[in-house]
């Protein structure tokens, strides 16, 4: 496959448009991916003609390790899937079709997105997407409901490529830009470069812009439904990281890069009853699902902390007065709190603040849909609203400050287990166990900064 720096045709094909491309010569490599445990692509690149032939309609074998690893893809005990007690065998990977996208940075690429089946076919009940759909089936199911978000993501952007990172940090901007309309040179060539690439991917793009830290970006896209903005997200990180070297710089969607700096992941989310929203009251407000759904949220995801915020680095962004929340708190149109009610008449929804920019899409999701799940299902009655500054509010409970606090809350949390099953907990509780002990063995740079001399 040739990459280019020039934009060539992209966006989402059909399986028919895709044979067609195959047999013209224009689609000669098809990327087979799957989401994995930390929201990566991670799959094989495939000859079109074999993939078309062999593995269009049933797919093909991955190693299980690939959901059972830590980020350095160091395979590790503590998963239930993969191990070296079970020889780490393998998955089946089956393309979903209707996630088949030209990419327009690679001459001839094509990106599809897969689904994780056991050897006996049934859905491995771990896997991110899965994870996911489960949430949007039970939310039919138990409550007639459906659900629409908006995902609004931010990342940080350092000039020079991955041989120089992360220990010489250069942001592409040194100043505050959010909503600026006059920058730098460089900012402006950046932003439209990947405006332009995720518009010709077929992404649906609400608004780019630089954002306030040095060398921030935020990205919103529309509303859709849930997996589709987690298939879309997945996309648009893969497309961002793939193309950023190609400007000559680095980007990251760490929480918290550098300190004082904060990349988050918002979720807007809004309910229905076929096509009627039923977050919104006749009169303004909230509903009394509207106010059923707030106070699961509050209650339920501050259980579920380690979906969101996956690593010890993620709660290094839940600082006061940072924009990023450190309270279970809810509030009207109030930045300073976990949930944010906003929009005006049926187009009121609920903004969830919590998750980092380096949370899965999927789960993070899931984790919203199941708490709102739960304070409906159980009628739960909010708090009262926070009004004001959030960050000093009496009363309110504190998000857990750490991984290891909120490991521990997700694996007592009875709430959890009943809303995304013991699989799925003790997962992803493995996953955010070696987290906490790569970040509690592991000599840091600050550990040397403040005592080498010293000591």
């Amino acid at each position: 496959m040739e990459a280019t720096g020039e934009s060539v045709p992209g966006g989402l094909i059909s399986a028919e448009e895709l044979r067609w491309l195959v047999a013209d010569g224009e689609a000669e490599t098809i990327t087979l991916a799957i989401p994995d445990l930390h929201g990566r692509l991670v799959g094989k690149r495939h000859q079109a003609r074999l993939f078309v032939d062999r593995l269009l309609g049933g797919g093909a074998e991955a190693c299980a390790y690939l959901l059972a690893t830590d980020v350095e893809m160091r395979p590790l005990p503590g998963f239930g899937i993969a191990s070296w007690e079970t020889g780490y065998g393998d998955v089946r990977v089956v393309p979903d079709l209707r996630t088949l996208r030209r990419l327009p940075w690679h001459r001839g690429g094509v990106l599809v997105l897969a689904d994780v089946e056991q050897p006996d076919g049934q859905a491995l009940s771990v896997a991110p997407r899965h994870v996911l759909r489960e949430q949007i089936a039970r939310l039919g199911e138990d409550l007639g409901l459906t659900a629409k978000v908006g995902l609004e993501t931010e990342f940080t952007v350092y000039l020079g490529n991955g041989e120089r990172m992360p220990r010489q940090l250069e942001p592409l901007s040194r100043r505050n830009l959010d909503y600026a309309l006059i920058q730098p040179l460089g900012v402006s060539e950046y932003v439209q470069e990947i405006e332009k690439t995720l518009s010709n991917a077929g992404l649906p793009l609400e608004a780019v812009k630089p954002e306030a830290a040095p060398g921030q970006v935020e990205v919103t896209f529309r509303y859709g439904e849930p997996l589709t903005a987690a298939d879309n997200h997945v996309a648009f990180k893969h497309i961002v990281k793939s193309v950023s070297p190609w400007t000559e710089n680095s980007a990251t969607f760490m929480a918290a890069p550098v300190t004082d700096v904060g990349n988050g992941l918002h979720v807007h989310l809004s309910l229905y009853r076929e096509s009627d929203p039923v977050l919104p009251a006749d009169q303004g407000g909230l509903s009394a699902i509207g106010a059923q759904a707030v106070a699961g949220l509050v209650q339920v995801l501050p259980q579920q902390l380690p979906l969101l915020l996956p690593t010890s680095n993620s709660y290094k962004r839940l600082r006061p007065r940072s924009f990023a929340p450190t309270r279970a708190a809810w509030g009207w149109d109030n930045r300073t709190c976990a949930v944010r009610v906003t929009g005006h008449g049926t187009a009121r929804h609920l903004e969830i603040r919590i998750p980092g920019a380096d949370a899965n899409p999927y789960l993070t999701v899931a984790a919203v849909l199941a708490a709102c799940r739960y304070g409906i299902k159980h009628e739960l009655q909010p708090p009262s609203a926070t009004t004001g500054n959030a960050y000093d509010a009496p009363g309110v409970p504190l998000l857990p400050s750490s991984l290891d606090v909120a490991l521990s809350a997700f694996r007592a949390s009875a709430a959890a287990a009943e809303l995304l099953g013991k699989d799925v907990v003790g997962h992803y509780s493995a996953a955010a166990q070696i987290e906490c002990d790569v970040a509690a063995t592991r000599v840091t740079d600050i550990e040397r900064e403040r005592g080498f001399f010293d000591a």
